[in-house]
């Protein structure tokens, strides 16, 4: 009975590898192009939630390290190294799915932030327009008062 696991060791392995599958499964979906910056923030905590969620499941899985190794010293060979297989897909995947999420993350902060410079360069190009626009619009000065016409070229 040494060799076996504990009961509290079946229950950590099974919430963290639901956790792992929901959070493969979520950074699985393809993502559309977004070009909103609210739905840009909202994904963003999206992520970082999956993130502290991951997180949150650390404890468990540095238990299941722990386990595995007190019972490789106990164990049959055969038994360990079936548990030692076992965590290191586990902790592959973790270690996976957290790079991705930190990717992701990542990249969507940049997303954000160029979008961030294109919404405010916009902004003031349309006001620059809309300036010109005023400009152009304006009554054009009589042919023979040199010094409005002057004005005006420099303006333009």
């Amino acid at each position: 009975f040494d060799s076996l696991p504990p009961a509290r060791y079946k229950e950590t392995m099974d919430t963290i590898l639901v956790r792992i599958q929901q959070s493969e499964t979520k950074l699985s979906m393809p993502q559309v192009v977004v070009a909103e910056y609210e739905i840009m923030e909202q994904r963003l905590g999206e992520l970082k939630a999956l993130q502290s969620s991951l997180q949150e499941q650390q404890k468990g899985l540095n238990y299941l390290s722990t386990t595995v190794e007190d019972m490789s010293r106990k164990a049959p060979a055969e038994v360990s190294q079936r548990y030692r297989s076992e965590i290191e897909v586990i902790l592959g995947r973790w270690k996976k799915l957290s790079a991705q999420l930190v990717e992701h993350c990542q990249k969507l902060e940049e997303r954000m932030t160029k979008l961030q410079r294109f919404q405010n360069d916009t902004k003031t190009l349309k006001k620059w327009m809309a300036e010109v626009d005023v400009f152009l619009k304006e009554e054009w000065p009589a042919l023979g008062d040199s010094e409005a016409l002057e004005k005006q070229l420099e303006q333009c």
